[in-house]
């Protein structure tokens, strides 16, 4: 079998990483498009994953989405259309479900926040299937034109592609850390997503209340990194490291939402979130069980050792599963 996939985010490259592994290690051929935006190359270069880079990001205005969804969808198109891929999966990816679409090839489609509307009004209505947690109720995503393609898996997705996952303390060592102080790790708000276009003074306030401890921030852009190097205060990576390992042996999560928020909650590492947009289910769910904390003042974050650390017990899920439900070439 030929598989397509395509990453055009960080976060990205961690979800499919165990999909790759597994198609390659049962000898398919597996072919990776990466879009040079985020650390979204330096984590594909970190785990090894052979790729091609196709295009970049536009920026986040609705115009310069646009262009650049019709940009590199059309690039894709002219690189996979004499490849004859049997599947074509992507997470969150409107370019590849474009360019499958174009070329008639399977695709699937997986996230697991639903209010992203623009985003999944594309992948949904062009998609065979949509792979989402169960947890989202099926009528928020049927406006998107999901109806009668949805996919539900249990869990969180972090739970199937950090399944394989021991933490490194060499991570440790990298960043000058003591494992026996607190270590706190803060994620920056997502400044260029359509869903989350305001100032963040709580999370401000959050930097101020960390700044000259162990606290390593990890910005998503060269504009954000330069802005907390001149703050000082903070340890920033000047490249793509080991997070989940840094985040199994925190004290402590701040992320204004995200990805490495629902890490931290499967790798049993304390975790607030100050995403002031409008919660998805997952979050919802999560908050409500008491796995992840709503922020609502800098004052409640407190920097202590937490029991347990990074030997915790935690869930592990098999990534076949999840595989299995992006499977859509015999739906197509």
């Amino acid at each position: 079998m030929r598989v397509w996939i395509d990453l055009t985010n960080s976060p990205h490259v961690l979800v499919m990483r165990p999909i790759v592994e597994l198609l390659r290690a049962d000898g398919h051929d597996v072919r990776v498009t990466a879009r040079d935006f985020a650390q979204t190359l330096g984590l594909l270069e970190r785990f090894g994953i052979e790729h091609e880079v196709v295009g970049h990001h536009r920026g986040g205005r609705v115009a310069a989405k646009a262009v650049g969804l019709a940009s590199r969808s059309t690039a894709l198109t002219r690189w996979a259309a004499r490849k004859k891929f049997d599947l074509a999966l992507g997470h969150g990816s409107n370019d590849i479900t474009v360019a499958a679409a174009v070329l008639r090839i399977p695709c699937a489609t997986t996230f697991d926040y639903e209010w992203a509307k623009v985003q999944h009004t594309v992948n949904c209505r062009l998609a065979q299937a949509v792979v989402v947690p169960d947890v989202i109720p099926p009528e928020r995503l049927h406006p998107y034109g999901a109806k009668g393609k949805i996919r539900g898996y249990e869990g969180l997705k972090e739970e199937y592609y950090l399944a394989d996952f021991e933490p490194d303390p060499a991570i440790l060592d990298e960043l000058g850390l003591n494992p026996a102080e607190p270590i706190a790790v803060i994620r920056t708000p997502p400044a260029v997503s359509l869903y989350h276009r305001f100032e963040n003074d709580l999370f401000g306030g959050v930097l101020e209340r960390v700044r000259g401890a162990q606290a390593v921030v990890l910005p998503r852009t060269p504009e954000q990194r330069e802005e907390l190097t001149k703050a000082g205060g903070f340890i920033v990576p000047e490249r793509a490291i080991d997070a989940q390992s840094l985040i199994a042996y925190a004290d402590l999560m701040v992320s204004a939402g995200g990805t490495m928020n629902r890490e931290a909650v499967a790798l049993g590492t304390p975790v607030w979130t100050t995403f002031e947009g409008k919660l998805g289910a997952v979050d919802e769910r999560l908050i409500a069980e008491g796995r992840m904390q709503k922020l609502t003042d800098a004052a409640e974050v407190d920097l202590v050792k937490r029991e347990g650390g990074a030997t915790i017990e935690r869930v592990r899920r098999d990534p076949r599963v999840f595989f299995g439900l992006l499977d859509c070439r015999r739906a197509s």
